[in-house]
């Protein structure tokens, strides 16, 4: 396990890989965005929009996946305000929100007074996904990346609209497996860093039957091509940061976590719409080797915000904290005890970077300076 000399990204993270200089996927990602053209960019996506203007759709010009969160809100804002587009606005629902996630949500639909769309899951199979997806994969939060991603584009299908735009692609401005340039098509969402290789097929069974998972199926390509619906990722034509989104989108009305950041996060508005994010997060921590605190400062590294060793310091300070706000609603939620619970912890700790010492679990290869 080695660290970026650049910033605090261990190589453990599926996808990284240091080059001569010690420098991880991301900090060689931020290289090349500090030498585009991004006004050229920007001309490409005016071009874009002004040929689905000049269609004169009867209903919605383009969907915008929306949370609430400050990513999402900035996205329907640049398309409904800067753009002039109609925006449908459509969320995949949270079964555990936050008042915070909430408020947020509601401030952003009156603020840009735009139409809104809330699709919401069947409860006994969301749930039914999400503790499958914990117990054998360790990863409960792929359920709503897989539903999410074809919830919207099967929406696009019905309602005819024939665009979607998400925020940014995570395997360019985080450094993963998918690719090391960026795209603007992201038609491919459903096979992103976030999903793999993996379909909701995986996960059918007794519980769960195929007329049960509609909203989780990714459409043929050819079906989307056929219906000339097209799908791309905004980061691609803007310099895209999530902090310079959060203080765009605080004088609007979005609100921060008010008992301050979650245990393990030094920022108070990352993610923080829902309960059940942050045990799924925890869980990088067990296989990788980092979560919250990294991908946060990496972040601000990555966008000059932050020196290294300031990232050390916090890393190092908040790492350990496990997620106790929500973990009692993610049992609950889940129909899972906390015996359980911590035998699936202790089947996915990557024990190639963790250790016991003096009953505790600690990582083989620390951070450093």
């Amino acid at each position: 396990m080695k660290y970026c000399a650049n910033c605090v990204m261990p190589d453990t993270k599926p996808g990284v890989v240091l080059d001569e200089r010690g420098f991880c996927n991301a900090c060689r990602t931020k290289e090349i965005k500090e030498s585009l053209d991004w006004d050229e960019r920007f001309k490409q996506l005016e071009t874009l929009i002004a040929e689905i203007k000049a269609k004169n759709y009867p209903f919605y010009d383009c969907i915008v996946p929306v949370s609430g969160g400050k990513d999402s809100w900035f996205q329907a804002m640049m398309l409904a305000e800067r753009f002039g587009l109609k925006v449908l606005c459509v969320t995949l629902a949270s079964h555990l929100p936050t008042t915070e996630g909430i408020e947020n949500l509601n401030n952003m639909i009156k603020g840009l007074n735009v139409d809104h769309m809330k699709i919401t899951i069947k409860p006994s199979v969301f749930r039914n996904i999400r503790r499958k997806c914990f117990l054998e994969q360790g990863e409960p939060n792929w359920a709503e990346h897989c539903a999410m991603f074809s919830s919207v584009i099967n929406t696009a299908l019905i309602y005819e609209v024939p665009l979607v735009v998400w925020g940014e692609d995570i395997a360019f401005e985080f450094g993963g497996l998918q690719r090391q340039e960026s795209k603007p098509s992201a038609i491919a969402i459903n096979k992103s860093d976030l999903i793999k290789e993996k379909t909701v097929s995986d996960w059918l069974g007794a519980d769960i039957s195929e007329r049960d998972v509609f909203f989780y199926k990714y459409p043929d390509y050819d079906k989307l091509k056929n219906a000339n619906v097209n799908s791309i990722y905004l980061g691609h034509f803007l310099h895209w940061y999530g902090r310079k989104n959060y203080e765009i989108v605080k004088e609007r009305g979005f609100t921060g976590r008010r008992a301050g950041p979650l245990s393990g996060n030094y920022l108070n508005y990352d993610n923080i719409d829902e309960k059940l994010c942050e045990i799924n997060i925890w869980f990088k921590y067990l296989k990788f080797g980092f979560w919250r605190a990294t991908d946060q400062c990496c972040y601000d590294i990555w966008n000059n915000r932050m020196s290294r060793n300031e990232a050390v310091e916090i890393v190092n300070r908040l790492s350990d904290e496990f997620p106790k706000e929500y973990f009692q609603d993610f049992l609950r939620f889940h129909k899972i005890s906390e015996e359980e619970f911590w035998e699936t912890v202790d089947k996915f700790r990557n024990k190639d970077i963790w250790e016991m010492k003096g009953g505790e679990w600690v990582l083989k290869y620390p951070l450093r300076t």
